[in-house]
């Protein structure tokens, strides 16, 4: 990696697609834009080959490695950001009729004890319905395709929180359709799901009137990655790393400028159904930046997630949105 090319591993979202297409890009200096099939191959190569010298990465993939050394800083963009009461699928057969009824239960989750999407509708159910984590038995595998646990991140966990691995051949989406886990939770929706299975259904069928409440209530979107940059670049460019986050912005901005205008089509270009409406809603709901960067509009979100990440002992103590970021962006 050189000075005059940067690397940046992302994936390729509305709000990353104008760096795809080098609509936008960096003045004086060329971007070498690199994705991958799934977000953890992205993190896997920023964590294990320092492959990027900007990266996207799951804030708990950050914060678990934070300390020990990790050759990058974060920056406060977020890329990914999804409500998650959606997220916890059951078995039907389970007795599962609602937050409750998850005590005593096993529950199945990708990757690692705390995945970010697990972190949050973990938190969410604490906070909200008095969910105990540690009430529960926690199985980790892979959701599609029999795998271990991520081999590249540190899987902290409390020590009354029973946590095992799913057998080496199956996968948490044959496990929850065959009732050998009660309850999933998953950043992706589980193709049991997908395919109809009777035997499967989310924890809160109607989960838009309750995320949009929690929004309205909590003025949280939950932030689920952050961009990291390489350390040796902000010791030796700092106003660089500020063209980066300028950069990120301005793509995502570029995304919701297109929303606005599809405004007057109809919002065609996608073709989906009365995506129009949805995106009236969004407007009169969220204002015209539904994903705002920087700390000050995300305070909220990122204190309580460093909050949920202590209360699910994924930190050794309570961090502050100052311990996360690089300092020059804390008054943005």
């Amino acid at each position: 990696m050189t000075d005059e090319t940067l690397t940046i591993g992302t994936y390729r979202y509305d709000t990353t697609a104008a760096l795809f297409d080098g609509s936008v890009g960096l003045d004086g200096t060329d971007i070498a834009m690199r994705t991958a099939a799934t977000l953890p191959e992205i993190f896997e190569r920023a964590v294990r080959k320092n492959e990027y010298d900007i990266a996207e990465l799951g804030l708990t993939f950050y914060l678990r490695l934070l300390e020990s050394g990790l050759p990058y800083v974060a920056l406060p963009i977020f890329p990914n950001r999804v409500f998650r009461h959606s997220c916890v699928f059951v078995n039907t057969h389970s007795g599962i009729t609602g937050p409750a009824d998850l005590t005593g239960r096993t529950i199945g989750e990708f990757g690692t004890y705390g995945q970010d999407s697990g972190v949050w509708a973990k938190g969410i159910l604490m906070d909200e319905y008095g969910f105990d984590p540690a009430a529960n038995r926690w199985v980790i595998g892979g959701l599609e395709y029999a795998s271990p646990p991520f081999d590249f991140i540190p899987h902290p966990h409390p020590s009354n929180v029973q946590v095992t691995n799913a057998p080496a051949d199956a996968t948490l989406s044959e496990m929850l359709d065959a009732g050998e886990i009660d309850a999933l939770f998953s950043a992706n929706v589980p193709q049991c799901a997908l395919d109809g299975s009777p035997n499967v259904a989310r924890l809160f069928p109607d989960f838009e009137p309750l995320e949009r409440d929690y929004h309205r209530r909590t003025g949280i979107f939950p932030i689920m990655h952050t961009v990291v940059v390489r350390q040796d670049l902000l010791d030796t460019r700092p106003d660089l790393v500020r063209e980066v986050y300028d950069t990120f912005c301005r793509a995502k901005d570029q995304a919701a400028e297109r929303y606005r205008r599809d405004r007057r089509l109809y919002q065609v270009p996608t073709m989906v159904p009365w995506m129009n409406a949805l995106i009236e809603r969004n407007e009169a709901q969220f204002g015209p930046d539904h994903w705002p960067y920087g700390i000050t509009a995300n305070r909220a979100a990122l204190d309580t997630y460093l909050r949920y990440h202590y209360e699910q002992g994924l930190s050794p103590r309570r961090l502050r949105i100052e311990d996360v970021f690089a300092a020059q962006f804390l008054d943005t």
